[in-house]
């Protein structure tokens, strides 16, 4: 047997260019090095040391190296392109391919690679259709890399339809091109898109790698396919997978956003590392399930031993005490990111401190906060909060005031109409909810349709407000009829406040019992009879009030837990308590009883509570419900009232 032939062994000029590696420093004294030996001008060794200045972030230096050479060619602007992009340069990489363009160089499918991830790094449409256009001039429009380039970049500019279209012209689609077209539905918020090409994938057999899980991963949180989710969890411990940094964020991120909060601070606590990616994500799942303590405990425990915060880190802290009513951990949260870290809040800061202020009631500070703490005007996203919490406290003057305020920014944005015509009809004022509703018709203004999705046996069913399009709608509204007689003889009282004041009482009654949250919750009870298993909803807007009390009561006479993911946060119901603790409605109804105008004697009481609180407006029967709505959720929270409360029915003929 031959013996095998010797490695090829590099010159020692070309050995003193690795040795100095991706470091200006001893890149120049190199550079020198061959200068001096009579090397200055080799192609390959002048290639190399531009290549590892660029990798080093000097591209200024590397353009230098290559504007010098007499004998500059394809390959080393090619190499310079190439070695830009991935460098996180984009800006430099099309600098080197225009020059390379400008010198009438022969192009390589290295070159429109590299210039199309770049245009895709800057969202440089144009410029990178520019580029799609010369790389089919020569010859490189059905090459399988600078179609995946393409995709890439069609993707991350928001030209899917574009992006499809290459991704079904290439013959020969490498699992980088099947990731492409994930993550390029995914990043645009297409997650059952995303879902539909993984499992084209999986038709085509195309092996997946941890790239192909991590955006199959993002899309199953983005769904709440909780479902297909599990099913890659199985498969990358099945193939034993090295779970990086990445692949476990993604995978804290899936069972956090699909309900499973404890599964994902299971994954978090089994990585070996964690970036700051992983705690923001796993801090973010605490407080969207109503876990503030929790989440502010990791904050601190991350503070002193994981990485250092950034602005997005304090975004899920300040949401989750918004979410909790922690507002003394949100201030000095918000106080140590600028004091302690240096961070310039941004819009989403400022939001979160409104939400958080303005979800405990205290709208004067809200107001001081907007006045003192925001540097420029405020924008839409913060009045957006302060008008919600003028809304939850019914402080409808300042609301209105509000509302004025968000439609001079944004006049086209129907949900702002529509909150402002919600402010007037709680406040009574209809002449100005047909004013508001005339001027939404004229514009041609539509508020967002809500929908609600439930997940069953890998299918996902869709369900509007009134839905008779379901195969099953007849058993199904059946079903919740008889569910809403059974909550109803346990004490619930439809809250009408919710739907349009024009109509009658009976009328309101109808109109909520059809949202599309109650359908949902009825056809999982439905098809899951004997099942201990949670019933999981996703609602694309928020849960409105009505639902949420009358979904309490489904978990406590069904004795099943119902999670609802809505635009917001998550609510776990059980037992006929939910996990956010009321805390959205809870400040309301808790002043609601200590204000209960024959039984505590207050001088001053708000008149909207005399209202809703006198005995000739609600009547007897419907005192005693709202007794047991109180007693059941808010005993922890204002037992002496209760106790009052239970003490003055016992003496009263009801």
């Amino acid at each position: 047997m031959d013996p095998p032939p010797p490695r090829r062994r590099h010159s020692p000029e070309f050995d003193s260019l690795l040795v100095a590696g991706p470091r200006l420093g001893p890149l120049k004294q190199a550079h020198a090095r061959l200068v001096v030996a009579g090397h200055g001008g080799s192609l390959p060794l002048v290639t190399k040391l531009a290549t590892l200045a660029v990798a080093a972030g000097a591209a200024p230096y590397a353009h230098l190296l290559a504007a010098s050479h007499p004998a500059c060619d394809s390959f080393l602007l090619s190499s310079l392109a190439r070695a830009a992009a991935h460098r996180g340069l984009p800006g430099e990489a099309i600098a080197f391919y225009g020059r390379l363009l400008a010198a009438a160089l022969p192009f390589s499918s290295f070159a429109f690679t590299a210039a199309a991830k770049a245009c895709a790094d800057l969202s440089a449409l144009r410029t990178g259709m520019a580029v799609h256009a010369h790389s089919v001039l020569l010859g490189f429009g059905s090459d399988g890399f600078v179609q995946t380039a393409l995709v890439v970049l069609y993707s991350k500019c928001g030209q899917l339809p574009i992006a499809r279209k290459l991704f079904d012209a290439i013959r020969d689609r490498s699992v980088v091109a099947w990731n492409a077209m994930i993550s390029g539905y995914e990043q645009n918020g297409l997650a059952e898109r995303a879902i539909e090409v993984y499992r084209e994938m999986q038709v085509a057999q195309v092996v997946p790698d941890s790239a192909t899980f991590v955006a199959t991963l993002s899309a199953c949180a983005q769904a709440g396919a909780l479902d297909l989710g599990r099913e890659v969890e199985r498969r990358i411990v099945s193939d034993q997978m090295d779970v990086s940094v990445f692949l476990g964020s993604a995978l804290v991120n899936m069972y956090a956003r699909c309900g499973l909060v404890s599964k994902a601070r299971d994954w978090f606590d089994r990585l070996q590392e964690r970036n700051v990616v992983t705690w923001t994500s796993m801090i973010a799942g605490y407080g969207m399930h109503g876990h503030g303590r929790e989440a502010i405990k990791l904050f601190h425990l991350m503070r002193r031993e994981g990485p250092t915060p950034n602005d997005v880190t304090f975004v899920a802290v300040l949401a989750a005490c918004a979410h909790a009513g922690l507002v003394n951990e949100g201030r000095n949260a918000f106080d140590s990111m600028k004091r302690v870290y240096g961070l310039v809040p941004r819009a989403e800061h400022y939001c979160s401190m409104v939400d958080m202020y303005g979800r405990a009631g205290l709208l004067d500070d809200t107001m001081q906060f907007i006045r003192d703490s925001i540097p420029e005007e405020p924008g839409p996203e913060v009045w957006t909060a302060m008008l919600g919490a003028c809304k939850m406290h019914k402080n409808f003057n300042l609301g209105v005031e509000v509302a004025e305020r968000l439609i001079a920014l944004e006049p086209e944005n129907p949900s702002h109409r529509v909150l402002l015509s919600n402010i007037y009809a709680l406040s009574g004022k209809m002449n100005h909810v047909e004013k508001v509703r005339n001027v939404m018709i004229k514009r041609r203004l539509k508020k967002q349709i809500g929908y609600s999705l439930i997940e069953l046996g890998g299918t996902s069913h869709l369900f509007r407000m009134g839905e008779k399009s379901h195969q099953q709608t007849r058993e199904i509204y059946q079903y919740l009829e008889e569910l809403i007689h059974r909550i109803s003889d346990a004490g619930y009282v439809p809250e009408t406040d919710s739907v349009l004041h024009e109509l009658e009482e009976e009328e309101r009654e109808v109109a909520l019992r059809y949202h599309s949250e109650k359908l949902a919750v009825a056809y999982g009870l439905m098809m899951s009879s004997g099942s201990t298993a949670p019933i999981r909803v996703i609602k694309n807007l928020r849960i409105c009030g009505d639902c949420h009390l009358a979904i309490k009561f489904m978990s406590s006479v069904e004795n099943r837990e119902i999670i609802v993911r809505d635009k917001h946060r998550f609510h776990h119901f059980k037992d006929g308590k939910c996990s956010c603790l009321e805390y959205w409605t809870f400040i309301i109804s808790a002043i609601l009883s200590i204000f209960y105008h024959p039984w505590h004697k207050v001088q001053t009481k708000p008149n909207s509570m005399q209202k809703l609180w006198k005995r000739e407006h609600v009547g007897d029967k419907n005192i005693v419900a709202l007794y047991r709505h109180l007693e059941f959720n808010f005993t922890m929270y204002c037992t002496p009232n209760l106790t009052l409360m239970r003490n003055k029915l016992l003496t009263r003929n009801v």
